[in-house]
């Protein structure tokens, strides 16, 4: 073997290790409101991944800075609008939801990110289905 094969080996094993897996991901949306007939599936793509996390058991002893609690989110992201089907008149029938364009290791910002992951399964429809591909 050569050993510019050994060193790109080396080097791929080496930062596989510590690199961070933080992508867009396809997910499905749940939406539903009272008023309205339907629920509407929504195929959308979310932030989500694996990112490295520095935390010292000596957090006293460190800086807050060379602490690092990093979690993959929104680096780049637009909204689109859905129309929810039967709904009254008297009701607003759309929703507005965000689309991943790009993913980044980062804070969690809380304005436009669920930064706690409930264990409660809150993502399903109780009403008839309708299938929306944006």
């Amino acid at each position: 073997m050569s050993p510019f094969f050994v060193m790109s080996l080396l080097f791929g094993v080496t930062f596989g290790q510590t690199a961070s897996l933080c992508a867009p991901s396809e997910y499905i949306i749940h939406v539903e409101k009272r008023e309205c007939a339907y629920c509407l599936a929504i195929n959308t793509t979310i932030c989500a991944g694996f990112c490295m996390t520095r935390d010292s058991n000596g957090k006293k002893l460190l800086l807050k800075s060379a602490l690092s609690q990093n979690v993959c989110t929104y680096k780049e992201m637009l909204y689109q609008t859905a129309l929810i089907p039967g709904c009254p008149h008297h009701t607003i029938p759309y929703y507005s939801y965000p689309v991943a364009v790009s993913c980044k290791c980062g804070k969690c910002n809380t304005d436009y990110s669920d930064c706690v992951h409930e264990k409660v399964r809150t993502n399903y429809c109780t009403k008839p289905q309708k299938l929306c591909n944006m």
